[in-house]
C-alpha cells in the first residue's frame, strides 16, 4: 500500500544527502573558500577610556564650542564694480576671501556686471549687527549675507576702516538672532588652544559652510605690514596715511583657507577674541601661518563706526621703533623690550611730555614690548583720553602723563562706491541680441531675437541653476514678450524687490522652460 508519510520522508533523507554530497564536492573544488567567509571584527576599545580622557574631554569641548558658535557665523558675498581698484597682495601675504577663478566660466560675473568676492562674518547683536573685514565688503555697491539657517539678506555697509581692516554691516533680520560674546584678546597666550571659524561656501553650493578648524596661538604682535602696503598704493590715501595703520595680529597655526576673511578666532570659552584676516603663503592656501585681528582692537573700531560711521583714530604725535638689545644695553633697560622714540612731532601731543631716545616701557600700567602692540593700545583710546606712560630716560624710568590728540586722517569718513545698477544686474543675468554670430556659435538655423547670454556667479538666478541655460532664447517675462534686450529691461524694472519674475526661455531644440526667481531687494 502506498504510504505518503513515508514517501515525503525518503524524499526529505534525499534531499540531505544530496546537499551534504555537493557540499563535500563544493569544499573539496574549492567553491567555499575562507575569501567568501565574513571575518571577525574585533570592536572592543584597545586604549583605556582613563588612558585618553583628557583628549576625549578637549574633543568633546571641541565639538560643544561648535554647536554654540556656528549659528552666529555668517557667509558674506559682495559686488564691487570693474573699475574698483584691485590691488595685489604681497606675494607671501594673503588675505584670504572667495573671489571667481581667471577664467571665465559659466557663473562667473561678466565684467558689466563687476566682481563678486566673498568671505566670513559673525553676527554681534541680536538685531542683526555684523563685524567682518574690511577687505571683504571694501568698495562694494552690493553686500548679501546668508545666515545658517538658509536664509539671505542684502546688508546695509555701517562703516569700514583700512587701517585696522575691520568693517561692520548689518541686515534686517528681526531681532532674535544669534550672537558672539566677546573675549578680552589681551589675555590670550602662546600656546593657548583657539578654534578658526569661518562660513565660505561657494558660489550656490553649500560646500565648505562652516568650517571649523583647531589650534593654537603661534605669537602675538605680529607686524606683517600688509595694511601699509595697502593704503600705500591706494590713491585715496597714499604715503602719508600708511604709517597710520595698525598692525597687531594674533598667529595661529589652525587651518585657515580661501572664504574666511572676517570669521571669528574663539578661545575655549567660546569668546571671539580674534578676527581671521591674512595668510602667509606663497600659493595662497595654508601654509602653517595663519592672523587674526585682536579682538579688543576690533571692538573699539566697531564702537565707532557704529556710532560715527568713521574712527575717530587718536594721535600720540612721536616717531618710533622697537627696541633692540644694543639699545637695552645703552640705556640700562631690565631686558630687551620696549618702544625707542625717534622723534617728536612739533606742537603735537607730546612735545614737552617725551623726548628723542625714551624708551616707552607701559601704558596704563600694562607692559608694551614692540611698537604694534604700543600702536594697538593706544587706538583703544579716544582723541582727548590721557593715558600714563612709563619711560627710561637715561636709564631711570620716569612716569609721563600724555593727552592724546587726534589724527588728521580721521576726516575720511567712510563711503561706498555707487553706481546705477539695472534690474537684470540684481537678478543676475546677460541678454544679447541673437545676431548671426551668435547663431552660429549656438547652432541655431537663423537669428533673432534674445538669449542669455550670461549668468553671474553667486546671483538669485545662478542660485535657481539658470547657468545651465546660457544660449536658451528669453522670449517672455513675466507676461510681456521679449524681441530685444530693452524688453527685457523694461519688463524688469516693473519687478520689485521681493517678487518673483518668470523667465520662460527656449532651447535650441524648441523646448520650453520655465524658471521662477525672486528679485532682490
Amino acid at each position: 500500500m502506498y504510504d505518503p508519510l513515508r514517501a515525503k520522508a525518503k524524499i526529505a533523507l534525499y534531499t540531505v544527502v544530496a546537499f551534504l554530497f555537493g557540499l563535500g564536492l563544493a569544499s573539496g573544488m574549492g567553491w567555499t573558500g575562507s575569501s567568501y567567509a565574513q571575518p571577525a571584527i574585533n570592536e572592543v576599545p584597545q586604549v583605556s577610556p582613563a588612558a585618553v580622557k583628557p583628549a576625549q574631554d578637549l574633543s568633546e569641548a571641541f565639538v560643544n564650542l561648535a554647536d554654540v558658535v556656528t549659528p552666529a557665523v555668517v557667509r558674506i558675498e559682495s559686488r564691487r564694480p570693474i573699475s574698483a581698484d584691485d590691488r595685489q597682495m604681497p606675494d607671501i601675504f594673503r588675505r584670504f576671501f572667495d573671489v571667481p577663478d581667471q577664467g571665465r566660466g559659466q557663473d562667473q560675473a561678466p565684467p558689466s556686471q563687476g566682481e563678486l568676492a566673498g568671505g566670513s562674518g559673525f553676527i554681534i547683536s541680536p538685531d542683526g549687527y555684523i563685524l567682518t573685514n574690511n577687505h571683504v565688503v571694501e568698495g562694494s555697491d552690493q553686500i548679501r549675507v546668508f545666515l545658517p539657517d538658509r536664509r539671505y539678506f542684502d546688508a546695509k555697509l555701517i562703516g569700514t576702516d583700512p587701517f585696522t581692516d575691520v568693517a561692520v554691516i548689518k541686515i534686517e533680520a528681526g531681532d532674535s538672532l544669534p550672537a558672539m560674546s566677546f573675549g578680552n584678546s589681551d589675555n590670550v597666550k602662546v600656546g593657548e588652544w583657539i578654534l578658526a571659524i569661518g562660513n565660505p561656501g561657494f558660489g550656490s553650493s553649500t560646500q565648505l559652510d562652516f568650517t571649523v578648524t583647531a589650534g593654537i596661538i603661534s605669537a602675538r604682535g605680529r607686524g606683517l605690514q600688509l595694511l601699509q602696503r595697502d593704503l600705500y598704493n591706494d590713491p585715496n590715501y597714499g604715503p602719508d596715511a600708511a604709517p597710520y595703520a595698525i598692525e597687531d595680529f594674533i598667529q595661529t597655526d589652525a587651518v585657515i583657507n580661501p572664504g574666511n576673511s572676517g570669521g571669528p578666532m574663539v578661545d575655549l570659552n567660546g569668546q571671539v577674541v580674534g578676527i581671521n584676516s591674512a595668510i602667509a603663503s606663497p600659493t595662497g592656501s595654508y601654509a602653517g601661518y595663519g592672523f587674526a585681528i585682536p579682538i579688543n582692537l576690533a571692538r573699539r573700531i566697531m564702537e565707532d563706526l557704529m556710532q560715527y560711521g568713521h574712527v575717530q583714530r587718536p594721535l600720540i604725535g612721536v616717531r618710533i621703533q622697537d627696541v633692540a638689545a644694543e639699545d637695552a644695553e645703552l640705556y640700562k633697560l631690565p631686558k630687551v623690550s620696549g618702544v625707542l622714540v625717534q622723534g617728536v612731532t612739533e606742537g603735537g601731543p607730546s612735545e614737552g611730555k617725551l623726548k628723542p631716545e625714551d624708551v616707552i616701557v607701559s601704558l596704563d600700567g600694562k607692559p608694551v614690548g614692540y611698537v604694534a602692540e604700543l600702536q594697538a593700545k593706544i587706538a583703544e583710546h579716544h582723541p582727548g583720553d590721557a593715558v600714563s606712560l612709563k619711560v627710561y630716560r637715561k636709564g631711570r624710568p620716569v612716569d609721563v602723563t600724555v593727552k592724546l590728540g587726534e589724527a588728521p586722517i580721521n576726516d575720511q569718513a567712510t563711503r561706498t562706491a555707487s553706481r546705477e545698477v539695472h534690474a537684470e544686474e540684481r537678478l543676475g543675468i546677460n541678454v544679447a541680441t541673437l545676431d548671426d554670430q551668435l547663431a552660429r556659435q549656438y547652432g541655431y538655423d537663423e537669428a533673432g531675437g534674445v538669449i542669455l547670454s550670461d549668468v553671474a556667479r553667486a546671483s538669485p538666478a545662478a542660485r535657481r541653476g539658470l547657468g545651465a541655460f546660457i544660449g536658451a532664447k528669453l522670449v517672455q517675462v513675466n507676461d510681456t514678450p521679449i524681441r530685444t534686450p530693452d524688453d527685457v529691461r523694461s519688463a524688469l524694472e516693473k519687478v520689485k524687490g521681493g517678487e518673483i519674475v518668470s523667465l520662460h526661455l527656449e532651447d535650441i531644440q524648441g523646448g520650453a522652460r520655465v524658471m521662477n526667481i525672486r528679485m532682490p531687494n
